[in-house]
């Protein structure tokens, strides 16, 4: 329960984020689920990377993932210092590489929330070795473009009923 309201959270902060980017502000009345609506839209995605996106919103969605501030820094290339001083920036936004990271495991988290159901099933997935993705941990694999495509691959697979 307390996942759905956080899920919620940030469902309502990218519709109200996506209502100041004055471009495509008609499209964030149509948002009324994350996975099905926000991702699927990727003009709406690629406006929201290009404009860079506020630390709040990153709040909120560090909140829905099960990764530690350590892993978030690691994930964008960032030092924690780094992300602390942000946090502590009025009005800061992410540069664009960034945000198309951060908007990429906030697509990881969301589908993997849909295929377990639970954050715990998901977690666990996650964090255990992997014999389609080369014995490896999925969550090791989020470094890169390739690697978020090759867990988001066998994502599908899962939901298709499709098991190696």
């Amino acid at each position: 329960m307390v996942y759905e309201i956080k899920l919620l959270a940030v469902q309502e902060s990218i519709s109200a984020y996506a209502k100041t980017i004055s471009s495509i502000g008609a499209q964030a009345n149509q948002l009324n689920y994350i996975r099905s609506d926000f991702f699927q839209n990727k003009l709406l995605v690629i406006q929201f990377i290009q404009t860079g996106l506020p630390f709040d919103l990153f709040e909120k969605i560090k909140a829905i993932t099960p990764f530690s501030e350590e892993d978030w820094a690691n994930y964008l290339n960032l030092s924690v210092k780094t992300l602390q001083r942000n946090k502590k920036e009025v009005d800061f936004l992410f540069k664009p590489i960034h945000s198309e990271k951060i908007i990429e495991l906030a697509e990881i988290a969301c589908f993997g929330h849909e295929i377990f159901d639970t954050k715990e099933k998901f977690y666990s997935w996650l964090f255990s070795n992997n014999y389609s993705l080369g014995n490896q941990l999925p969550s090791s694999l989020l470094q890169n473009s390739y690697g978020k495509e090759m867990v988001m691959a066998e994502l599908n697979r899962i939901d298709h009923g499709i098991f190696v």
